[in-house]
């Protein structure tokens, strides 16, 4: 089973593969479309703004790859979650994979979020899980690093399979059959991260 990790130049790549190569898995970091479309998995990490990570997909032909993956299982992490979605708000409305109906948006723009917490929501919190074969051998409540500014939030509660609270709660996680997205980086949330890796490796 081949594992390709998507490098579209915005994310902590070595950190993703690194961590799968702890759990006995390997991964290829790869930007092609063909290589890309041969594997048996997916893992779309991203840090940074959304709309530089579909112009830089795009200008690598890597968007309609990644809208027509099919049944092969796909993991999108922190950028890579929001991309999944059908806009995002940052920087004025761009539009995303649309695999995932929802919006992207940004905390402060939410009435209900307390003005005095800081954003980006940085460091551990909480993830309530809702079941999930993402989620197997992880308690109902279990901690997981964040970095993000915005959040998805998708237009059915039946695709938000995780909530945590900054002031309010937002999705942490999000599945669609296959397609996976965790708005936290497994691959900094030590025990628990390598279990939500090891779980979607062994789909």
């Amino acid at each position: 089973m081949k594992t390709v990790i998507v490098d579209f130049g915005m994310g902590n790549l070595r950190s993703v593969q690194k961590a799968v190569e702890r759990l006995g898995y390997t991964a290829e970091i790869s930007a092609e479309a063909d290589v890309l479309q041969n594997a048996d998995k997916l893992i779309l990490p991203g840090v940074g703004a959304f709309p530089q990570a579909v112009e830089n997909l795009q200008k690598k032909q890597l968007w309609s790859v990644l809208q027509n993956t099919g049944t092969k299982p796909f993991l999108g992490i922190c950028l890579g979650l929001q991309l999944l979605l059908s806009a995002s708000e940052e920087f004025g409305v761009t539009d995303g994979l649309d695999i995932v109906p929802g919006q992207v948006c940004y905390f402060r723009d939410n009435e209900n979020f307390p003005q005095e917490l800081p954003v980006p929501h940085m460091g551990w919190n909480d993830v309530r899980q809702k079941s999930s074969v993402l989620f197997k051998n992880l308690p109902e409540i279990f901690s997981a690093y964040f970095v993000h500014s915005y959040y998805a939030q998708p237009a059915a509660e039946k695709f938000t399979i995780g909530l945590t609270d900054y002031g309010i709660d937002f999705c942490a996680a999000v599945q669609k059959e296959n397609i996976f997205g965790v708005q936290f980086h497994p691959e900094k949330s030590g025990d628990n991260g390598l279990q939500i890796l090891k779980n979607f490796l062994e789909l």
